[in-house]
């Protein structure tokens, strides 16, 4: 008789043993904890960085704050809203965002496709092309800006030299109301389309070379090639890409402001310029936190219309 005991053991050592053998118990590895170790500088960081200045911005959107005394706001409700809302400036800058973006989304998808397809192909001095096409991604986008406004210059810019040479007269790119989006546009294309042409041309070289061969064996041409074997397999990486070229479109500050300010005549006041003006020209500080707020509304109204499409998407891809 054991007296007690289970196999000779106190009765508090089988209760022990029992406890850690119960059903469901799950022992963490050490490598699960070494993963949030991991991860803790990047969640601080964002919190930090992004999470508790948004939510301070959300706050000062719903006060009277002004730029001379920043923590002396009182709350006014929704007023900032209202008339931001109600407010031609608002919806102008609305307007500009919405043509910015989709210019510069199309343009850079456009080019950064083709460059990327141009690349792809082998030929002699491939890699050094490939280093040039990439070196304005490596820009500073203050060097692009300075670049760019001097090749604008209605007096002497490049681009009146030689419209000067062909005949055609001065043409005011960035103060002329008609020129000055279209300027911006391009110059913006011109800085961020290498983005797009090495994401895509990643993608490109994930083709199979037997998807290639099978499509010539069919007698399919290159243009029918490109359509049938590479678009299906680019479209998901190009809905990626748009999105965030989007988005990074609607907050883009920098280029826009040096080189226009946000005019002629608020053609490029896009609405992160906006905020900007109102905040620190205006010294409005719980309106531009409002118009920000409301830009941010925006942005994630484009985010939710992308996954609902790339839900619609996958569910037609597993339907076929």
């Amino acid at each position: 008789m054991s007296n007690g005991t289970v196999d000779g053991a106190p009765p508090e050592a089988a209760s022990a043993s029992k406890g850690a053998r119960r059903p469901g118990a799950r022992r963490r590895r050490p490598g699960e904890l070494l993963g949030y170790v991991f991860i803790a500088p990047a969640v601080l960081y964002l919190a930090v960085f992004l999470l508790v200045p948004l939510v301070q911005g959300i706050a000062m959107s719903f006060t009277d704050t002004r730029l001379i005394n920043p923590a002396g706001g009182e709350p006014v409700g929704f007023d900032n809203y209202a008339q931001a809302l109600g407010a031609d400036r608002f919806w102008n800058s609305l307007l500009a965002t919405l043509l910015y973006t989709a210019a510069t989304v199309a343009g850079t998808l456009a080019l950064g496709t083709a460059a990327a397809v141009l690349v792809n192909r082998a030929f002699r001095g491939r890699a050094l092309v490939r280093g040039l096409l990439t070196f304005p991604y490596a820009m500073p986008t203050v060097a692009v800006a300075l670049v760019f406004a001097w090749m604008y210059n209605q007096s002497n810019g490049v681009f009146n030299r030689g419209l000067g040479v062909l005949g055609v007269g001065e043409t005011g790119w960035l103060t002329d109301p008609n020129w000055g989006m279209a300027s911006v546009v391009a110059a913006t294309v011109w800085k961020v389309f290498p983005f797009v042409m090495l994401v895509v041309l990643a993608a490109l070289q994930s083709v199979s070379a037997e998807l290639y061969e099978a499509a010539r064996i069919d007698g399919a041409d290159a243009l029918s090639t490109f359509r049938s074997v590479v678009v299906p397999h680019l479209a998901p990486t190009l809905r990626i890409v748009a999105l965030l070229m989007t988005i990074w479109s609607i907050r883009r500050f920098e280029i826009i402001f040096l080189l226009t300010g946000g005019g002629p005549v608020e053609k490029t006041n896009t609405l992160v310029i906006n905020v900007y003006r109102t905040a620190f020209s205006d010294q409005d500080l719980g309106l531009a936190a409002a118009i920000g707020a409301l830009g941010l509304i925006v942005s994630l109204a484009v985010t939710c219309v992308f996954l609902l499409v790339e839900r619609r998407e996958s569910q037609r891809e597993e339907a076929s």
